[in-house]
């Protein structure tokens, strides 16, 4: 780095006054340093140490470059306020050749272990918001909000799911007249005489996953898959009793909001999500739901009791829940969302009604309901 005599000019601020001073830098004689040198003699010459020059943040162009002074000692201390401007074309590429650590960014000491408590401050925040406020304000939500806003939701989250997971403009909904006629008549068979804060509304999903889901405000799904394995109307019917008890219990609404709470903290630490996805995130959920053993017990013994007051029996759903504990990879979906067992299966079949035997549909009305997605 030369100039005109030894040295290249620059502009230099002691940092203490806005006064501008006109000086000429160039490296002192021994290489390890930055000496300059005022046009003023009388205030002498300063030496900078190139290990101690740093350039000021987003100074990586080529056109000019601002110099301060790191601190000598302390981990707190700040820099120099003095600031030396180069703008000589010459210079700055100098610099940029032969000082890239003039471009790094100092580590103090300590910063790791204040970076790694800050982490660790925000990982715990973060498990305390997930983990336990976020599922008792879910709690307190789902006992509170109205039903009309409940059901509102509970549509918002289905046509997400029909969105997200259907086949185009096609959708999942299975609409054989006949078919949904034989299910509307199966759900009214079973919850006739029963107080159900909803006007409950169950359809088919033409998938191949045997799976039930119940969303809020009363949005109960069927899979295809379900009518495909099912031996009997009965097994729906108990499959069916099991999530309607779910959505009596606010089952789905205290899950659904608390997937979508999980996901609208994630999105803020994470990244941006739209409420449109969070909906859907919450149907997904809804769809694997893992429901609490208390929940799922809960939601046995009111299928039980509508199956009771329907005078049909709880073998065939005792007996399905045998068939499904046998499977292993076939049913993942189901086994996921319903954890069914032997025991459970056996529980069921102590608290049953026996002899009762009403046929909850007639063999026209299962083909049609077998139907229902054509």
């Amino acid at each position: 780095m030369t100039g005109p005599h030894g040295a290249v000019a620059a502009t230099f601020f002691d940092g203490q006054t806005a006064q501008r001073h006109a000086v000429r830098i160039a490296p002192t004689s021994d290489g390890l340093g930055l000496a300059v040198l005022f046009d003023d003699a009388a205030r002498g010459a300063l030496v900078w140490p190139f290990d101690r020059i740093r350039a000021l943040d987003g100074q990586a162009d080529r056109a000019s470059l601002t110099l301060t002074l790191r601190a000598e000692t302390g981990d707190e201390a700040p820099r120099d306020p003095a600031r030396l401007i180069v703008t000589d074309a010459a210079a700055v590429d100098w610099f940029h050749r032969t000082r890239p650590a003039l471009f790094h960014r100092d580590v103090r000491p300590g910063t790791f272990r204040k970076v790694a408590i800050w982490l660790s401050g925000a990982v715990a925040a973060t498990l305390l918001m997930l983990f336990v406020i976020l599922p008792g304000l879910a709690n307190y939500l789902a006992a509170h909000i109205p039903v009309e806003q409940e059901v509102a939701f509970g549509r918002a989250v289905m046509a997400q799911v029909e969105y997200l997971f259907g086949d185009g403009e096609k959708g999942l909904t299975c609409s054989g007249a006949e078919g949904q006629a034989a299910l509307d008549l199966l759900v009214a068979r079973l919850t006739e005489g029963q107080a159900i804060p909803y006007a409950l509304q169950v359809r088919v999903f033409d998938h191949a996953m045997p799976n039930a889901f119940a969303a809020p405000g009363g949005q109960i799904v069927v899979f295809r898959g379900l009518l495909d394995d099912a031996k009997s109307p009965e097994e729906v019917a108990g499959v069916l009793g099991h999530e309607i008890g779910h959505a009596v219990r606010r089952d789905p609404t205290r899950l659904a909001l608390r997937a979508a709470g999980s996901a609208g903290i994630l999105s803020v630490v994470l990244g941006d999500v739209s409420g449109g996805t969070l909906a859907g995130i919450a149907g997904e959920h809804l769809m694997r739901a893992a429901y609490t053993r208390e929940a799922e017990s809960a939601a046995d013994d009111y299928a039980l009791m509508l199956l009771a007051d329907a005078g049909v029996s709880s073998e065939p759903l005792a007996a399905f829940f045998d068939r499904i504990a046998t499977l292993t990879d076939a049913m993942p979906e189901y086994l996921s969302s319903h954890p069914l067992s032997a025991g459970r299966a056996e529980r069921i079949r102590t608290g049953a009604l026996y002899g009762a035997d009403r046929h909850i549909l007639d063999e026209a009305e299962w083909r049609a309901l077998r139907g229902i997605c054509g």
